[in-house]
């Protein structure tokens, strides 16, 4: 159920139509390596699940997300999308959803004041399912628009920071309805954050700096999979890695994995690049900033900006100039200088084009299958694991894609596993 198109154009904010084409080209190239959305989308069109059904969806907008709120209209929805993070929104990508029919509020680069304006649009539609990454529609819904959380069936959360937010305001009793952690499920942890967050951070620094990997130390805050993933790739393009961290299990971890593990005010002598991957705040500030290294490369990798204190960077800082688009140079009262990667927002999609296509269709299959699933299921208001069947529904089609046969269990194998007797 899409909108009528003038409606659309007229309700929408956007910056430009005429990027509409290029957002569509750039749509139809994800959408040739996102074969599980594409077996998804024609399903839909035929059972169409979301009928007379409105779905608000905040995530990272650009154009594989662009595809996956397609795919949910295909199944009878009526989708209002905004971005999660002003820095990551593409505006081609709006532009080719709003001539597409679907109601789009985003804007690369605006305040955020302009930016809880559109996600407050989104949410005006009263929607029955919310996709949510990093728990901002979620959080409005709780507070200054808790009247629209009524028509909530539930919300399925694509990342870390909004999987923490959702199981905080359960704990408490404060939860308003079920939310489906899906940045939980194996098929989205262990390859969207491991090889996507991997690939796609460096590719953002390297496309940003123009500067080699090779020989610098790589300091990484967090091992979790998204810290893995870093790691993995700083490693492999032949940097010194080291790993901050605060859990001892994964700090363990790290340096058997063969990485130096040593808290942050011993690694801000001697990293070259910084990347924030925790989920938490204020993981560098200015007691860090005074002591790197001259030249330091700051970047962020986790859902919020705030892991690096960027005010104090600012209010600590004699000088501050744009030595490249999306690198903020600045001056220390030591004279030193440090860069700033797209201004602390997330730099594999602030400085790049975020996780690769075929990562993001497991990701996105996930979300599909499980806003379908809040559809089909009478949940209590809880956070809820992306059920197995899901999880192995994904990878199965995933590996069927790839061309990969897997061996099954014998009756004989599968009564062992399930018995006691030896």
């Amino acid at each position: 159920m899409i909108l009528n198109k003038k409606e659309v154009k007229t309700t929408s904010i956007f910056k430009d139509l005429s990027l509409a084409a290029e957002g569509h080209q750039k749509i139809a190239w994800v959408k040739k390596h996102m074969p599980l959305l594409n077996a998804i989308e024609q399903r839909f069109e035929k059972e169409l699940p979301f009928k007379n059904k409105r779905i608000a969806l905040s995530i990272h907008l650009e154009a594989k997300t662009a595809y996956l709120a397609m795919v949910l209209a295909s199944g009878g929805a009526e989708v209002h999308v905004t971005g999660s993070n002003p820095m990551s929104t593409k505006d081609f990508a709006v532009a080719a959803l709003v001539d597409s029919g679907i109601a789009t509020y985003a804007i690369h680069g605006v305040s955020q004041q302009e930016y809880e304006t559109y996600v407050k649009a989104t949410l005006a539609c009263e929607p029955h399912i919310v996709i949510d990454d990093g728990g901002d529609l979620v959080h409005e819904l709780h507070e200054e628009l808790a009247h629209y959380a009524a028509a909530v069936i539930g919300a399925c959360e694509e990342t870390t920071s909004g999987v923490l937010r959702a199981k905080a305001r359960a704990k408490q009793k404060a939860l308003n309805f079920p939310v489906m952690a899906i940045n939980d499920a194996d098929c989205k942890s262990l390859f969207d954050n491991r090889y996507g967050t991997g690939q796609s951070t460096f590719d953002g620094i390297m496309r940003t700096t123009n500067l080699v990997i090779a020989g610098k130390t790589v300091v990484i805050a967090g091992y979790g999979w998204c810290g893995k993933g870093c790691a993995m790739r700083a490693k492999g393009l032949g940097a010194k890695v080291v790993i901050t961290e605060i859990n001892p299990v994964k700090a363990l971890e790290a340096k058997m994995d063969g990485f130096d593990v040593m808290p942050m005010k011993d690694a801000v002598t001697v990293g070259d690049i910084f990347i924030t991957a925790t989920g938490c705040c204020e993981v560098l500030t200015p007691a860090h900033f005074s002591q790197m290294k001259n030249e330091a490369i700051l970047s962020n990798t986790g859902h919020f900006g705030s892991e690096i204190d960027i005010a104090g960077l600012e209010n600590m800082a004699t000088d501050k100039m744009e030595s490249r688009e999306n690198i903020q140079s600045y001056r220390l009262p030591n004279g030193k200088q440090v860069h700033l990667l797209g201004n602390g927002a997330l730099v594999n999609i602030a400085c790049a084009d975020g996780h690769p296509a075929e990562i993001m269709d497991m990701s996105f299959a996930l979300q599909a299958l499980s806003a379908e699933y809040l559809v089909k299921h009478s949940l209590a208001v809880n956070v809820y694991d992306v059920p197995t069947a899901i999880d192995e529904q994904v990878a199965t089609l995933k590996l069927a894609h790839m061309g990969v046969q897997i061996d099954t269990l014998t009756s004989r194998q599968a009564t062992y596993l399930n018995g006691y007797q030896l």
